[in-house]
This record gives C-alpha cells, sequence and structure tokens, in this order.
C-alpha cells in the first residue's frame, strides 16, 4: 500500500486503521492521513467507540474455545485452494462468524417484540458506560505516568492522608492495595473528575520504573439501571493501555499498564481479592 498524503481515507482505510490489521508502515502512513482530516477524524472516534461497545458487550466470548461443531463446519467448507491456511482459518472463520451473527440477529431483531428490545437496553447502556470509563482510565495513565516530578498529588509518605481525602470525596471509604508482593510499591495519587463525580487514581511502580494505575469512581447507575451494580473482570486489549476493569454495586476499577497480560492479570487479581 502507498496512499497518497492527499487524498482522502476510504472507509476501507479507515476500517484498516480502527481494526489495527494493516502492516506497521501502512499504519503510520494512515495515521499520518488522518491527523491531517478533522472530518475523518471524528468519523474515525465514532467508528472506536462503535467497535468498543460492541466488545464490551461480548467480551465474555473472547476467551472461550470455539465450539467442536463450529470448527467441524468451518473445515468441511474450507475453499480446496487453502487447505490448512492459518490465516483463512482464523480470519475467514472469524468472518463468517459475525455474518452469522448479524444476520441472526436482524432476523431475531424483526421478530422480536418491542418489549423484548427494550430489555437489551440495560445491557448496552452498561457496555457504553464500561467503555468510556475504561477510555479515561487509559487516558489517565497515559496523561500521569510519563510524569517525573509531579505524578501524583498526595504521595505515598502522606498515605493516611491520601486515602481519608479521597475517600471523602468518592463518598466512599477506599483502600490502597499493597501490592509489594508483587513487586509494585506504591507512588501516591490523585483526585480526577468523572462522569458522575469524583475519581481517584492510585499509581503504583517497580524497581526498574514500570508505572501502573488504579482508576476508580462511580459508575452512573441511573443510566445502567441494574447493570451497573453487578461485578465483572474483564481485560480490555484494543484500548492505547492495556487494563482490567470492573463494576462492583455501582462502583468501577480499571487497573492499567503496559505489561503483558499474565502479568497484568496478576497484579489485577491481587487488587480485586483486597478490595
Amino acid at each position: 500500500m502507498n496512499p497518497l498524503p492527499n487524498r482522502p481515507l476510504s472507509d476501507d482505510e479507515l476500517h484498516t486503521l480502527v481494526d489495527g490489521q494493516g502492516s506497521p508502515d501502512d499504519l503510520v502512513a494512515l495515521r499520518t492521513r488522518l491527523a491531517a482530516d478533522p472530518d475523518v477524524q471524528a468519523r474515525f472516534a465514532a467508528w472506536q467507540r462503535q467497535r468498543d461497545s460492541l466488545q464490551l458487550l461480548h467480551a465474555q466470548l473472547l476467551d472461550e474455545a470455539v465450539p467442536p461443531a463450529l470448527l467441524q463446519a468451518a473445515k468441511a467448507g474450507r475453499p480446496a485452494h487453502a487447505p490448512g491456511h492459518p490465516g483463512w482459518r482464523f480470519g475467514g472463520m472469524a468472518a463468517s462468524v459475525v455474518m452469522a451473527f448479524a444476520a441472526g440477529w436482524l432476523a431475531h431483531d424483526n421478530q422480536q417484540p418491542e418489549s423484548a428490545l427494550t430489555s437489551m437496553a440495560p445491557t448496552l447502556a452498561r457496555a457504553q458506560l464500561e467503555g468510556e470509563f475504561v477510555r479515561q482510565a487509559g487516558l489517565a495513565h497515559a496523561v500521569y505516568v510519563p510524569e517525573v516530578r509531579h505524578p501524583v498529588e498526595v504521595t505515598a509518605l502522606e498515605q493516611a492522608h491520601l486515602v481519608q481525602w479521597l475517600s471523602k470525596r468518592l463518598d466512599k471509604p477506599l483502600k490502597v492495595p499493597d501490592l509489594t508482593a508483587q513487586g509494585f510499591d506504591l507512588v501516591g495519587g490523585r483526585l480526577l473528575p468523572g462522569d458522575a463525580g469524583a475519581r481517584a487514581q492510585f499509581m503504583f511502580q517497580d524497581a526498574t520504573g514500570q508505572r501502573i494505575t488504579l482508576y476508580l469512581g462511580a459508575v452512573d447507575k441511573a443510566a445502567a439501571g441494574r447493570a451497573a451494580q453487578e461485578t465483572g473482570f474483564r481485560f480490555e486489549p484494543q484500548a492505547r493501555i492495556p487494563s482490567f476493569y470492573w463494576v462492583d454495586q455501582g462502583f468501577g476499577y480499571a487497573l492499567a499498564g503496559q505489561l503483558p497480560r499474565e502479568s497484568l492479570m496478576a497484579l489485577a487479581q491481587a487488587v480485586y481479592h483486597q478490595l
């Protein structure tokens, strides 16, 4: 691919950016063109939000094994010119599953009474809320982790004051998880704004200087209904900053850091069990 620098991005090129499926050189070239086109930037952001909402809606399926019946059907329908090719096996199967799901859902949608469609509203609302919560956690992480002199408002030397202050502002008794067994010490924390009131960020750092952040605060239970009170433990790999997040009794948590999934999961589980 050798895109012309002044040509507007096509829908196919925009899809490539949203999915991040192109080669590194192609993606760099597309991002360069995107940066020069504010109108397309707005579409790109909207498509990202749609992708994130759909992923959140069915996030629990991402780690499940492919059903044997589906694997058998895929093998039976494999084209003769591509036997055993891994790109077809996974890419083609994924596309087929998405197409089948879309077709089935549209048929289901057309046949369901209004009450059945209305029942989906809390789930969709929850997906949107969680997606926005994780996005804000990632932004806060990206802004403050690189800071050298002022990464936090209150340092770990004043941990008791930090917890008391943030607990009062978030209107909830807070606890700072102890991650020293995992090699991370508390740097400190800060107060942040959120859609449903104040939020907090605790920052931790290991001996190599690697930092992780725990972002927490209330989610909008009124918008998501009872769904916002449920506990979920999920991994978000598509965000700029990988994170594990969960919602418990209307309060959201997101642990973010540039770590391998297994390492981040171990830290998130340690935090989850302490809180």
